[in-house]
C-alpha cells in the first residue's frame, strides 16, 4: 500500500509543478525534486523491509538425503546431538557413556554417541540416504570400488567371504572417515561414517 501511494504521488507531481511554475519556476522544480526523493525513499524502505521479512522468516528444513564425512544434515560427527531435533536413544543401551540414537525422520539410520558427542553415523537397509557419489545401501561392491579403489579390505566378523569390510586407508581417531560392510552377495549392507575406533565397531557400541 505504501509503495502504491508513493507511486501515485510521483504521478501527480507534474500537475502540481505546472500550476506552481507560473509563480516561481525554480521553486516548483525544487519542490518536484524533493517530492520525488521522498517517494523513492518510501519505495526503497518498503522493499528493504519486505526483503528483511522474507530472509528472517523461518523455513522448514528439508530432510537431508546425503551423508558426508562431516555428517548428515544437522547431525555432525564430533559434535553433540543437535538441539531441537528428534534424535534420541531408543531401546536398551550398552552403557552410560555409549548410546545409539535414531530419528523417525531418518528410517534405517542410527548414530553412536560416545561421551556426549556423535562418533559414527550408520546407514542401514531401510535408509534411502546416499553418499555424494550416489552410493547407497544395496549397491554393488564393484560400484563402491569404482569410487573408492584404495580402501583396505578385512574379513567380515559374522559372514563368510566374499563378505568383507572396506575401510578408508586414512581412518584414524579424531578424523571422520568412511567404511562399508559388504554382504555375502557382494552388496553394500551398511555404510558408516565416523571416527576410529568407533568407526570399526561391529555391533553397535561394541
Amino acid at each position: 500500500m505504501r509503495q502504491t501511494a508513493a507511486l501515485a504521488a510521483v504521478l501527480l507531481l507534474p500537475l502540481a509543478a505546472c500550476s506552481s511554475e507560473k509563480a516561481d519556476p525554480d521553486a516548483a522544480r525544487s519542490a518536484t525534486r524533493v517530492a520525488e526523493d521522498r517517494a523513492q525513499a518510501v519505495v526503497t524502505a518498503e522493499a528493504t523491509r519486505a526483503a528483511s521479512a522474507s530472509s528472517a522468516a523461518p523455513s522448514s528444513p528439508a530432510t537431508a538425503t546425503v551423508l558426508g564425512l562431516e555428517g548428515l544434515g544437522p547431525l555432525r560427527v564430533g559434535q553433540p546431538l543437535p538441539g531441537g531435533g528428534r534424535w534420541a536413544a531408543r531401546g536398551a543401551q550398552a552403557s552410560d557413556t555409549c548410546t545409539e540414537v535414531s530419528s523417525p525422520d531418518y528410517p534405517g539410520v542410527y548414530a553412536i554417541v560416545v561421551d556426549g558427542k556423535v562418533r559414527r553415523i550408520t546407514l542401514g537397509a531401510r535408509s534411502s540416504v546416499k553418499l555424494a557419489e550416489g552410493i547407497g545401501v544395496g549397491d554393488s561392491e564393484a560400484e563402491v570400488k569404482a569410487w573408492f579403489a584404495g580402501f583396505r579390505e578385512e574379513g567380515h566378523k559374522y559372514h563368510d567371504p566374499p563378505a568383507k569390510y572396506l575401510t578408508a586407508p586414512n581412518a584414524r581417531p579424531g578424523e571422520s572417515a568412511l567404511r562399508f560392510e559388504i554382504d555375502a552377495d557382494r552388496r553394500v549392507g551398511l555404510i558408516h561414517v565416523g571416527e576410529m575406533p568407533v568407526l570399526a565397531y561391529v555391533e553397535g557400541c561394541l
